[in-house]
């Protein structure tokens, strides 16, 4: 029997996850920090959470966080770190194939930061799904890696990235339900794991819903 999509994808994370005992660095994006660290917290979803550095910056600021991931070992790393960082009590962890299941509830903030797979992912239903998470006076922050890093000359798979307009234009979100806060490409120093330096480009969009 073919595996399915979905199981291809958890088959394909989870063993990433094990192969090493830390696949992130353990600190939060900077473009969430960039973004986020103005905003009044209240409730906060957090999807592809991975081990768990955005959701625990998030709530050592006050938030109540759900963090979604499609691995089991992500979630068991980053319950670990919620513990050592004394936010147990503000933080809940579910396994979701997104795409096919999502958290339930609405949230003052949906946080989505590089959700791009190797592995097939339904971008555009997950991202249309997290933008009706978002509550009335709510934010969606979505950033995603805009291209390959300069000194990536033969890239390891075929990947299609997301532009600015492209995100906005999927989403079709009502012009007076919506504003558009931040859209931008943000360039920084990306160094390869080999000591080459370089850059690459991120794409940045911070999105408010009306108050109801």
């Amino acid at each position: 029997m073919t595996e399915s999509p979905a199981v291809r994808a958890a088959d394909f994370w989870e063993t990433r996850y094990r192969d090493g005992d830390r696949l992130w660095s353990g600190r939060p994006n900077s473009l969430l920090v960039r973004e986020a660290e103005k905003l009044e917290p209240g409730s906060a979803l957090d999807l592809g959470c991975g081990e768990g550095a955005d959701a625990v910056w998030l709530a050592s600021r006050g938030w109540r966080v759900t963090g979604v991931d499609i691995s089991h070992t992500a979630l068991e790393r980053a319950a670990v770190h919620a513990a050592e960082a004394g936010v147990s009590d503000r933080t809940v962890w579910e396994r979701h194939v997104l795409g096919e299941t999502f958290p339930e509830g609405s949230f003052g903030l949906v946080n989505v930061q590089f959700l791009q797979s190797p592995v097939e992912l339904d971008q555009r239903r997950i991202l249309r799904r997290a933008a009706a998470a978002v509550d009335a006076g709510g934010t969606l922050l979505i950033v995603m890696h805009a291209g390959w890093p300069s000194w990536q000359t033969e890239p390891p798979f075929e990947a299609e990235f997301p532009t600015l307009r492209g995100v906005l234009d999927e989403l079709a979100l009502p012009e007076d339900e919506w504003t558009v806060e931040t859209l931008e490409t943000v360039r920084s120093v990306h160094v390869s794991p080999e000591g080459v330096e370089g850059f690459r480009d991120d794409n940045v969009w911070r999105m408010r819903r009306a108050h109801a």
